[in-house]
């Protein structure tokens, strides 16, 4: 049942001893949205804990370094940025996938699978969305929660070039900032700093680069193969999906990266085509610039699956 912000809001005032779920793959809106949710449900005087199917990558530990696990059992599961249960990870879907509550999410292909959706599509982050929630309960941002905002707003704008920043975004931002946020120490961690590893595997990635349909869809591949070859880990592959749409005449770029179960693929284009409808003929969503689905079958299977997918929508 989607439900608006106030409703939220008395959801979160009601109950107690939350679970707050980010999905697999975490990036730093789910981080961000959910460390920043985790702060102001204790400082109501609730209980609550993030949790991820996956690691944290190191770089986010000023998201959480304060904040230490509670003890509970958990009454409230919430999922922060997560459109459907699969991307929670196959161990916290098989926990929780049926279990959750409340939903906050700005994907306008949510599969409303929670009992209250608070959904705003329009949202350039799910970060804007937790940022209206502080405004609207009355709780004060402090600089740990602003800084939890900032990371989760410049991640899934690409540090505002993305077409889902708005003028709302901006103003959010501007806010965030003026509360001490270290916004150059925290783009320079998310945007510009390269570890050996990854620049190594960037290295193999172009040299995977494959174009299609006229030179208008460009392809990269990441395998378990590559990783092992430069020693990268999965938070150094973070970014590389937004890569071949830089190419000039592309309009549709896709990422193959390996996984134990098939691949992910990541599709992101220009305005001249829609990611989340490609995605959905696939089985996926997301949003109009940027979406994703899986595959199961082998990689030149599933490569020419997409493709094709790709080609009625030029």
């Amino acid at each position: 049942m989607k439900i608006i912000r106030s409703e939220a809001i008395a959801f979160l005032k009601e109950h107690d001893n939350y679970l707050i779920l980010s999905h697999q793959y975490p990036d730093g809106d789910t981080l961000g949205s959910a460390f920043a949710l985790c702060r102001l449900l204790r400082r109501l005087g609730k209980k609550a804990n993030v949790e991820c199917n996956d690691p944290i990558p190191p770089r986010f530990s000023y998201l959480h370094a304060d904040l230490p696990k509670q003890s509970f059992e958990p009454e409230c599961v919430t999922a922060v940025d997560v459109a459907d249960t699969k991307l929670l990870g196959s161990r916290l879907n098989k926990l929780y996938g049926d279990k959750i509550q409340l939903c906050i999410d700005h994907h306008g292909s949510n599969l409303e699978y929670a009992e209250k959706l608070l959904l705003d599509a329009n949202a350039g982050a799910v970060g804007e969305m937790i940022f209206e929630i502080y405004r609207d309960i009355g709780v004060p941002l402090d600089k740990p929660a602003a800084e939890a905002l900032y990371t989760a707003i410049a991640t899934d704008t690409g540090c505002f070039k993305y077409s889902n920043t708005t003028p709302k975004t901006l103003r959010i931002s501007a806010e965030l900032m003026e509360l001490g946020v270290n916004v150059e120490g925290i783009n320079r961690l998310m945007f510009d700093l390269n570890s050996k590893a990854r620049l190594a595997l960037q290295v193999m990635i172009l040299d995977s680069l494959r174009y299609d349909l006229n030179g208008r869809c460009a392809s990269i591949f990441i395998t378990k193969e590559m990783l092992e070859r430069t020693g990268a880990t999965d938070d150094e592959i973070e970014g590389f999906s937004s890569l071949p749409r830089t190419i000039e005449g592309v309009d549709c770029g896709i990422t193959f990266r390996e996984s134990d179960d098939g691949f992910k693929i990541s599709v992101r284009t220009t305005s001249a085509l829609n990611a989340c409808e490609i995605c959905r003929s696939l089985g996926g969503g997301g949003h109009p610039a940027a979406a994703g689905c899986r595959a199961d079958s082998p990689l030149e299977a599933a490569y020419q699956q997409v493709i094709a997918a790709v080609k009625k929508f030029l």
